[in-house]
């Protein structure tokens, strides 16, 4: 072979070389990419099988001496000691958060004969809620925690019990306490409404599905903006790209209508 033929050969060899690399090279970076847009997938706010993801809103619940929540895989675990921690008529006299009921609006009001005391209520919810066509009711007790550990009832009152009757014990927050202590919201509870505002995030229901205050996008919402379980898909602040959610309102059934939207979890108390 002559010094030209082999000059020439080797040029070519080295091109070769170069773009069989440079290829290779290419194929390296789409695998990356791909791995990339695999996670960002992943993080996305939705499982695998549907539903969003509503562990986001496990920081919200506020009141660590009351109130904590794990994250697991499937389910978020709510632990509440159902202690207010604003002032109420029904605590103990003794007791800071004590204060005797001071709205001159309503001459109605008397007190039950309950006291506040400390709950033991677990609520096991599902992270990723989906709607459930059976729509079960909600019980007779606790349906949801707010976020500052108190229960949340549904609008029935106890057997024997006038709800609208029962307005007039609620105290200067709209709560009051059960035979045994509980203490519970039917109503907007206004305590929080007023201090994270009327269109915060206020708590979770048993099936996952939050609940917001009365206030969307700068408008009060009734009854009729509303489906039968008082709730409605829209964006928050917390989901900007939607979810089903329960608002509460300024007439009866004021937080949740006929049943869970969704397929609640367990609760132990």
């Amino acid at each position: 072979m002559t010094n030209k033929n082999f000059i020439v050969t080797l040029f070519i060899l080295i091109l070769f070389a170069c773009s069989d690399n440079g290829e290779q090279n290419d194929t390296s970076g789409s695998s990356n990419t791909t791995t990339a847009s695999s996670n960002n997938s992943t993080s996305n706010n939705t499982s695998s099988i549907g539903g969003t993801d509503i562990s986001i809103l496990a920081e919200k619940f506020y009141y660590n001496s009351a109130v904590s929540v794990v994250v697991n895989d499937d389910n978020l675990v709510i632990s509440a000691k159902d202690l207010p921690d604003h002032k109420s008529a029904y605590y103990n006299t003794n007791n800071p958060l004590y204060e005797s009921y001071n709205e001159p609006n309503n001459p109605s009001f008397r007190l039950n004969p309950n006291n506040i005391l400390e709950q033991d209520i677990v609520m096991t919810i599902p992270r990723f809620p989906k709607i459930d066509n059976s729509h079960e009711a909600t019980p007779m007790g606790p349906m949801g925690i707010a976020v500052n550990s108190v229960a949340i009832f549904n609008q029935m009152a106890a057997p024997g019990d006038d709800i609208l009757e029962e307005l007039n014990t609620f105290d200067q927050y709209e709560g009051h306490p059960a035979p045994g202590g509980m203490y519970h919201y039917h109503i907007e509870p206004v305590w929080l409404t007023q201090t994270l505002g009327e269109d915060a995030f206020i708590g979770l229901l048993l099936d996952g599905f939050p609940v917001y205050g009365p206030v969307e996008n700068s408008i009060r919402l009734t009854n009729d903006d509303l489906d039968d379980y008082h709730g409605h898909i829209h964006d928050t602040p917390e989901f900007p790209e939607g979810i089903y959610h329960y608002h509460i309102t300024d007439e009866l059934p004021w937080i949740n209508g006929d049943g869970f939207y969704g397929t609640p979890g367990n609760i132990t108390r």
